[in-house]
């Protein structure tokens, strides 16, 4: 006996048509695909704001209530050892070595130093002021470039220095990405860069986004 197929069985697998192939690959597809990059775009440059305030915000805490991290227990800035005597009292290379020395432990530089970390870093997690805090942050990077000074191959007494690179390192990486950060802006995905930009004052004075 025999058995007739209908003359137009359902497929358990579909093919798109080509009608429908042709309206996706229109102009509303390359807007969704270049709005869909733009918000990954701005995801990726808030994560990167948000770690590298962590990075300053760390080091204001660590160096105030000492941690036992980079700054031991009961050595911290609220039980009255100084946050900069240990690292610019041990600078030994560069140009600026006796003039490091000079500052450290001074309570100016001690002050200046601290409310720098503490300032860029919350600027940064709040995505607010991310161009004051890029010029406070480079200037804060190339100081403690030229204290590490990573040209010198030698120490002022003669020992190697061990610089792994004699230009580019993690200071300048940092400076470049503060800088980025400030000229997207990148304050606007897990911030307040929004908010921020809409005040009376940031309106008036385009420097402080």
């Amino acid at each position: 006996m025999a058995i007739h197929q209908p003359a137009h069985r359902r497929s358990l697998f579909h093919l798109p048509s080509s009608r429908r192939t042709r309206a996706a690959t229109g102009p509303e597809a390359d807007v969704s695909v270049g709005a869909g990059t733009r918000t990954a775009q701005a995801y990726v440059l808030a994560s990167a704001r948000v770690l590298m305030g962590f990075i300053f915000l760390w080091a204001f805490l660590d160096k105030t209530f000492g941690l036992g991290y980079s700054t031991a227990s009961g050595k911290g800035w609220i039980d009255g050892a100084s946050p900069t005597e240990g690292f610019l009292g041990h600078v030994a290379v560069g140009p600026m070595e006796s003039t490091f020395h000079a500052w450290a432990g001074a309570a100016w530089a001690d002050w200046l130093f601290m409310l720098g970390l503490l300032g860029i870093g919350v600027a940064l997690t709040a995505g607010v002021a991310l161009r004051p805090a890029a010029l406070a942050g480079t200037l804060m990077m190339a100081l403690m470039w030229v204290a590490e000074w990573p040209p010198a191959q030698h120490l002022s007494d003669g020992s190697a220095s061990m610089s792994t690179n004699p230009f580019a390192d993690y200071h300048l990486v940092y400076a470049v990405l503060l800088i980025a950060l400030a000229a997207v802006p990148a304050g606007g995905v897990f911030g307040l860069g929004r908010l921020w930009a809409g005040l009376p004052v940031v309106r008036d004075h385009e420097w402080l986004r």
